[in-house]
């Protein structure tokens, strides 16, 4: 099973909106079966119905064929980041069309060849799309049926199929494959009344453990990612950046630029690059342009961003609210008030943003490491004013993104370079470009306000976040009196972040569960009451309780105070309609501050959970990448001035940060299928702070948890 990459240039032509013309799509593919459906009809990211969202086709957007020679190919939208979809959604369509797994094959990320979509990113490919996928896939198998009972001369209740070959169960020598059903026809046909999917217990694919089909491209360097390709007569491209985000360019000099071999510089308005076809000389020369610049810098620091946000002119909203925040103060025997900090986080994909751009008669074609190929598309027709029709994007292999390739300016930029040479441009973002460009995680402040009986029942929760996204800020626990407050900026008001913020993997949970976690934790000491216990007493949520059961179970957790500068941490949370619970086992050292992820354990909740290798695959990979925002990621900046440009100053996880890692992911086969690819990163902040509190009794506020803020934190003990 191997992602099928399409090269094929041919024009197809596109409404004005998304979809491309059914003739076309015929012309371009040959005979088959071709079912049409809509994978949107869910709520989209916004919360608008698919219908309401401009962005959003009101047109059939999803297409499935079944070639001549029996051949499954699943047109979709969605990029292959890693996250391992080119995989699992093949699982899912064969179970549903009951044919050979190596059938199934996969066409993703081209805006010519697949429907649209908005974005890779979410968590949404396996419980948004994949459950459209398979409706769609079990009316092809309907389809299929109706045509080989008038065939075979037999109703269809009298069929069966498997491995593609539908027989007829009285008779098994009557019987015809859908490659035979398929062969020389052009099928455009719809069920007035639609299939049921397939019952989980019929399956033979999902469910089962796969190695992600395109591993072994990815490990040999077979696979092909936008930075690999050449084209004849491609030029390689650098852009001149400002120092800041608060600087404006005030005059440019380039004569130095253009003495080097080969060199050309470009020009448009404030963008101003070289292209050579030599990517060292290009280098060279962009460093010999000279450039002044004024500036204008927002008077705020990586230091004050805090005390910037509480004291700004802000919006309030207050996201959520049951009962009386203040009769809830009046039961509580002791009341918590907590303020937590989170700084900016950059993305650090390996790969950093890369684009190939062609511009062939009047039609404009780019290849580009995205997360939303039908978003940069529309990016370039905004900005070089080319009809849709005429331009077509294309993501290879995408060497990370999350949440940090929806933009996609370097895409943009590549397509009006070529527009302005007439050459094939190559453009590949700097270490220091990516950093600089980068729309960050936001910053933000979390206040809460809290109160616990003398039984240890929590009575009231005030809960007030400053700047940063309101995911994962429920109560989660059964708390009769609380409220969830955002605060942030004012429409048409001064901006409060000094550069572009943006998604950022499970986007913002991480700020919230990190401070709901370690509020619950100080709760639980101060009533003197196991940590694991406290929760378990406060939770109605049956999923987070079965999480938090099963991890300690795996865990082997056993209650009592840790000794020795050794300590355990418990920590849960939602995502991605998905539920997690984590316990981890630290060690502290005292006279250093540093800090030592033993092990870790991760209980899921996921629903049906796909492909259980690739489930756990992600949920290590989040693991690891939560220690990096956990213990040492922090942007670093004054005003618009990104400091830390590179891996020299930005501490991402190392290999030698592992610990033992475990994973549980609970049995949910008869339930709908959530996401993966976030949930497992929520909680590793407030899992590792509340492990350190219990190894030291040194409780931290703010992230990263660096060896410094441990020191300083022990001193308070």
């Amino acid at each position: 099973m191997k992602k099928e990459t399409t090269n094929n240039q041919a024009e197809l032509r596109t409404d004005k909106n998304h979809g491309m013309e059914r003739r076309d799509f015929f012309k371009i593919l040959g005979g088959g079966i071709f079912i049409f459906f809509r994978p949107w009809n869910a709520l989209d990211l916004t919360g608008q119905q698919a219908g309401q969202s401009k962005s959003l086709p009101k047109d059939y957007n999803a297409f499935l064929r079944i070639a001549e020679d029996g051949t499954v190919t699943c047109f979709t939208g969605k990029i292959e980041m890693g996250q391992g979809i080119i995989t699992s959604l093949p699982q899912m369509m064969a179970d549903e069309l009951n044919v050979p797994l190596e059938k199934v094959k996969m066409v993703m990320g081209d805006t010519d060849l697949c429907p649209y979509d908005q974005g890779t990113w979410g968590s949404l490919s396996t419980r948004v799309f994949g459950p459209y996928m398979r409706a769609a896939a079990a009316e092809a198998r309907g389809v299929l049926l109706g045509i080989a009972s008038a065939q075979l001369g037999v109703p269809v209740s009298q069929l069966d199929v498997k491995d593609g070959m539908i027989t007829d169960t009285k008779n098994p020598k009557n019987s015809v494959s859908y490659a035979q059903l398929t062969k020389g026809k052009k099928i455009e046909k719809f069920l007035d009344v639609k299939p049921p999917v397939e019952d989980y217990t019929k399956f033979n694919y999902v469910g089962k453990s796969y190695n992600h089909s395109d591993a072994i491209p990815k490990v040999t360097g077979e696979a092909k990612y936008t930075g690999d390709m050449k084209l004849p007569g491609m030029v390689f491209a650098r852009i001149l950046r400002p120092p800041s985000h608060g600087a404006k360019l005030k005059s440019v000099d380039y004569s130095a630029a253009e003495k080097i071999a080969g060199t050309k510089v470009v020009r448009d308005g404030d963008l101003i690059a070289v292209i050579n076809e030599n990517h060292d000389r290009a280098d060279e020369a962009i460093v010999k342009i000279k450039a002044e610049y004024s500036f204008d810098e927002m008077p705020v620091n990586d230091k004050t961003i805090f005390e910037w946000m509480l004291k700004a002119d802000s919006s309030v909203n207050i996201v959520r609210s049951n009962g009386d925040i203040e009769a809830g103060r009046q039961v509580s025997d002791k009341v918590f008030d907590s303020e937590f900090h989170d700084p900016y986080l950059a993305h650090t994909a390996i790969e950093t943003h890369t684009a190939l751009a062609r511009l062939e008669g009047d039609k404009m074609t780019v290849w580009a490491s995205t997360q939303s190929p039908f978003g940069l598309r529309d990016g370039i027709v905004r900005e070089l004013g080319f009809p849709v029709e005429k331009v077509r994007v294309i993501a290879p292999f995408v060497g990370g993104g999350f949440g940090g390739k929806g933009e996609s300016q370097q895409g943009i930029e590549a397509a009006k370079l070529a527009k302005l040479t007439g050459k094939p441009v190559m453009l590949v973002w700097t270490r220091n470009e990516e950093f600089f460009l980068d729309t960050f995680h936001p910053a933000g402040v979390v206040k809460i306000k809290s109160g616990i009986d003398k039984s240890g029942l929590i009575k009231f929760w005030d809960y007030n976040l400053y700047y940063s996204g309101t995911r994962g800020s429920d109560t989660l626990y059964d708390v009769p009196n609380s409220k969830t407050t955002h605060y942030g900026q004012k429409s048409g008001g001064a901006p409060i972040h000094p550069f572009g913020t943006g998604a950022w993997r499970a986007p913002n949970n991480n700020t919230n569960t990190f401070a709901r976690e370690v509020q619950i934790d100080i709760m639980a000491r101060a009533a003197g009451i196991d940590p694991l216990e406290f929760r378990l007493k406060n939770l109605k949520d049956e999923k987070l309780i079965a999480c938090l059961k099963a991890v300690a179970d795996k865990f082997g957790y056993k209650p009592g105070k840790s000794t020795g500068g050794r300590g355990i941490g418990i920590a849960l949370g939602t995502d991605a309609g998905s539920w997690v619970a984590h316990m981890a086992e630290v060690k502290v050292d005292k006279n250093t501050g540093k800090v030592q992820v033993i092990r870790i354990a991760c209980a899921q909740d996921m629903g049906l959970c796909v492909n259980p290798e690739g489930a756990i695959i992600q949920m290590e990979g989040c693991i690891m990448m939560g220690l990096g925002y956990s213990l040492t990621e922090e942007v670093l900046f004054e005003g618009g001035n990104i400091q830390n440009r590179g891996f020299d100053s930005y501490t991402i996880p190392h290999f030698s940060w592992l610990p033992k890692i475990d994973t549980v992911i609970l049995e949910r086969k008869d339930k709908p299928p959530q996401g993966g690819g976030e949930p497992a990163i929520i909680a590793i902040g407030a899992v590792i702070a509340n492990a350190i509190f219990d190894a030291t009794g040194a409780r931290l506020f703010r992230l990263p948890m660096t060896p410094a803020r441990v020191l300083e934190a022990l001193k308070k003990v």
